[in-house]
């Protein structure tokens, strides 16, 4: 059971950095989609995470004391990687879709007079 909470956690994780970098390559075709790819990325962050506390909730009650001692810290530092990619590539893109849909044009505020 645990195997299958550390594949799905797995999948997601992929997923929550696979969206921004597809957002971030459709810059140039102004991607419509990109603050829903967004949402869905820190959303896959957060359900893998919640999967790998739940394997890790799954070793205590089964008392699997030497899978802990030995997994724990790779777990961990998987993890914060996870999510500080996550944020980091979210951050890019919303930096990048931010500057080209919310700055006024100059030619546009000239035409008003």
């Amino acid at each position: 059971m645990v195997g299958w909470f550390n594949l799905v956690s797995l999948v997601l994780g992929g997923m929550a950095w696979i969206l921004p970098v597809i957002s971030m390559l459709k810059y140039e075709d102004h991607f419509k989609r990109w603050a829903a790819f967004s949402m869905i990325s820190l959303m896959a962050c957060s359900a893998a995470l919640f999967f790998q506390i739940f394997s890790l909730y799954e070793r205590v009650k089964a008392e699997d004391w030497a899978a802990l001692l030995d997994t724990m810290s790779f777990i961990v530092s998987v993890s914060v990687i996870l999510l500080i990619g996550t944020i980091l590539l979210n951050v890019i893109t919303i930096n990048m879709y931010r500057k080209k849909q919310f700055l006024p044009s100059y030619n546009s505020k000239n035409e008003r007079g």
